[in-house]
C-alpha cells in the first residue's frame, strides 16, 4: 500500500513559509513550487493519472508496470502487476478507459523495447527508431491484465487520450514517426470489442522535419453530431484538428483551428454538464505578445516555435467547440522556479472528473496535482 493524496492549501504548515518571495494577489503557491490561484485546491502526493472510476467508487490509475487501485479517493493504493514478464515491459505515456461493459483498457508506449534513437543532423532522422505502442486490458477493476496486444514498432511519441463512442466503440490516439526525412505523425486505434482486436486508421502525416516535427500527441472527443473531434499538437502556432466519422477508422478535413497553442500537447474532454473542457499551454504568456522561439533548423523542428509551458490553461465549451469561454490560467511557475530552471515547466496534463463539476488535473511535466471547481471558471 502506498500514500496517495491529501488536499492542501497556503496555510498548511511548511508550504507559506517556504515561499522566499512575495505571492501574487489571487495565488498561493504549492509544495512543488508552482503558483495556482486561490480557488483551486493542492493534491498532494497524487499520482500522475489518468484515473478511472469504478462502479464500486474506487479508482483506478497505472504507472511503471503496475496498477494501482485506491478505495479512499486517492490517499492510499493497492499494487497489482500488469505483466507476467515484467522486465520485458513497462508503461509509457499511456491513456486509461473504463468502458460501459466495466472493461478497463489500457493503451502505452513500451519503454522498454525503446531502441535505435540516435538522432543525425545531416540527415535529419533516426533511422529504424523503436518505440512500440500496445493496449492491453483487464475484466476485473484493475487486478489483473490479458489481451495484450502489440500494434505497431514505429516510434511512438506519446499515447494521450481514449473514448469510448456512442456505438460503444472504443479509439484511443498514438503516434507513428515518419522517415527520410523524420518528422511524427498521428495515428489511432477502434476496436469494437472491448480490446479483444484493433483495427488501425490511416495516418495522418502533414509533412514537417525534426524530432518534433509534424504533427503530435492527439486528443481526442466524440461531438454531438456523432463525428470525433481531434486537436494536434503541431509547430505551428495553432492546435490543427482532423474529424471521424466512422469512430475513428478514418480521419479527414485537416487544419488549424483558432486555438492558439505552444508546441506542447493538450487535453480534450466531454465532463458531466455536457461541456468541453480544454486544458492546455497557450502560444504566449497570459497577456503578453512574445516568447523565446526553439527549431526552426530543420532538427529540433522545421519552423521556429514557442515551447511555452510556464502558465497551464482552461476553458470551457457549450457548443461543441464553436466558441469558448475566456480562458484561465490555472497554475504557473515562479519566478524562482523559471530563472533556477527547476520545475519550470507545467504540461502533459491529465483530467479527471472525480464528482460532477470537480476536475482533478494532474502533469507529467511539473508535477502539478491540484482540484479545482467547474463553476469557478465559466
Amino acid at each position: 500500500m502506498i500514500l496517495g493524496c491529501k488536499s492542501g492549501n497556503k496555510d498548511e504548515p511548511g508550504i507559506e513559509s517556504e515561499n522566499p518571495y512575495q505571492i501574487e494577489e489571487g495565488w498561493k503557491i504549492t509544495s512543488s513550487g508552482l503558483w495556482i490561484r486561490n480557488n483551486i485546491s493542492e493534491l498532494s502526493n497524487l499520482p500522475l493519472g489518468p484515473f478511472i472510476r469504478l462502479t464500486n467508487n474506487d479508482i483506478v490509475t497505472v504507472g511503471g508496470g503496475k496498477s494501482f487501485v485506491s478505495s479512499d479517493e486517492g490517499y492510499t493504493w493497492k499494487e497489482y502487476p500488469v505483466f507476467t514478464q515484467p522486465d520485458k515491459y513497462t508503461i509509457g505515456e499511456h491513456a486509461l478507459i473504463r468502458t460501459s461493459k466495466g472493461i478497463i483498457i489500457l493503451a502505452f508506449y513500451n519503454t522498454a523495447e525503446k531502441a535505435n534513437w540516435n538522432w543525425q543532423t545531416d540527415i535529419h532522422d533516426s533511422p529504424g527508431a523503436i518505440l512500440p505502442t500496445y493496449a492491453v486490458r483487464s475484466l476485473d477493476g484493475g487486478k489483473t491484465w490479458q489481451n495484450l496486444q502489440k500494434l505497431h514498432d514505429e516510434w511512438t511519441g506519446s499515447i494521450r487520450d481514449i473514448i469510448e463512442t456512442v456505438n460503444g466503440n472504443i479509439v484511443f490516439t498514438s503516434m507513428m514517426m515518419q522517415h527520410s526525412p523524420g518528422h511524427h505523425a498521428v495515428v489511432t486505434y477502434t476496436t469494437k470489442d472491448d480490446g479483444v482486436s484493433w483495427i488501425r486508421s490511416n495516418i495522418i502525416d502533414l509533412g514537417g522535419i525534426g524530432n518534433h516535427g509534424g504533427v503530435m500527441e492527439a486528443t481526442i472527443e466524440q461531438l454531438h453530431d456523432g463525428r470525433i473531434w481531434m486537436l494536434m499538437r503541431t509547430n505551428w502556432g495553432f492546435f490543427w484538428e482532423a474529424f471521424s466519422e466512422d469512430d475513428g477508422l478514418t480521419w479527414k478535413d485537416f487544419k488549424a483551428t483558432n486555438i492558439d497553442a505552444g508546441s506542447a500537447p493538450g487535453m480534450l474532454s466531454r465532463i458531466q454538464s455536457g461541456r468541453l473542457v480544454l486544458v492546455w499551454n497557450r502560444y504566449y504568456p497570459e497577456g503578453k505578445n512574445e516568447f523565446p522561439l526553439t527549431g526552426g533548423d530543420n532538427n529540433w523542428s522545421e519552423v521556429p516555435v514557442s515551447n511555452h509551458r510556464e502558465e497551464l490553461s482552461i476553458m470551457f465549451s457549450d457548443d461543441d467547440g464553436l466558441s469558448w469561454s475566456k480562458s484561465s490560467v490555472t497554475a504557473k511557475v515562479t519566478v524562482i522556479s523559471s530563472i533556477t530552471k527547476t520545475n519550470n515547466q507545467i504540461s502533459y496534463p491529465y483530467l479527471f472528473e472525480a464528482r460532477p463539476g470537480v476536475l482533478w488535473i494532474t502533469t507529467g511535466q511539473g508535477n502539478l496535482r491540484i482540484s479545482l471547481n467547474e463553476k469557478d471558471f465559466i
